[in-house]
């Protein structure tokens, strides 16, 4: 079935009104017509039938269903150390198809990708139609959040209390990840923090053990950055039962 994301308000109106890009693609690219049925989701974990009522030359009228929803996951967040070209998008796009519920991108000491204030709200602009289309097409009926990017330790520090920051260090060899996520608590928060294609300085995992990281290996082959945060969501997934 076609799915089509549309933040909604709470309590959800019986109908809505769309126009511009959505109008468009419902239009244009999808072709609906009056009568036509699709799924509407919300991006807070909400979906409901809808069906086009009418449409016009500037908008599209939508009755909306009972709306179904899906429990929640455990808050998976992703620290992700700025890249270099096109990766992190695709760590945004298949690291949604992972679970993950929040991506920060971080600077760090060995980012060599450098974004001025300006740019980082571009990007993330971008970032966030990439994990919305993710969502769209694996299903998900809630959407990750992205992050302005900000400096590593920044993002650390904003994280909720109670969640459990774990660090994929190279040189950590005694801690699997598996390990150190199967303590934590059931439901619990887990942030996870990447470091660029240089890794981590040592300075920088420094500061985030003290406060409470903890390092931990995915094994004994060094994965590439783009590779590393999605490798650790399938562990967490199948740990968790949301995969395999």
């Amino acid at each position: 079935m076609v799915r089509l994301f549309v933040p909604l308000p709470e309590p959800t109106p019986p109908e809505v009104t769309l126009s511009g890009e959505r109008r468009h693609y419902l239009v244009h690219v999808l072709r609906l017509a009056e009568g036509s049925t699709l799924e509407v989701f919300d991006g807070a974990g909400r979906a409901f039938e809808a069906r086009v009522a009418s449409l016009d030359a500037e908008e599209v009228r939508l009755v909306l269903g009972e709306a179904r929803l899906t429990p929640p996951s455990r808050p998976l967040h992703i620290l992700q150390g700025l890249p270099k070209g096109d990766k992190l998008e695709w760590v945004l796009q298949k690291g949604t198809e992972l679970g993950a519920t929040a991506f920060h991108p971080v600077a760090t000491v060995r980012s060599v990708v450098k974004l001025e204030p300006r740019r980082a709200e571009e990007r993330t602009t971008r970032w966030t139609k990439i994990v919305e289309e993710a969502a769209r097409q694996c299903r998900r009926n809630d959407v990750p959040t992205v992050h302005v990017p900000c400096p590593l330790v920044d993002a650390a520090r904003s994280l909720a209390p109670g969640t459990t920051l774990l660090v994929l260090d190279e040189e950590e060899s005694a801690v699997p990840l598996g390990e150190a996520f199967r303590s934590c608590a059931p439901g619990a928060p887990v942030a996870l923090v990447v470091g660029p294609e240089g890794g981590l300085a040592r300075e920088e995992v420094s500061a985030l053990r003290a406060l409470g990281a903890r390092p931990v290996t995915l094994g004994r082959r060094i994965l590439r950055t783009e590779t590393a945060a999605l490798a650790a969501l399938a562990v967490m997934g199948f740990l968790d039962g949301e995969l395999g």
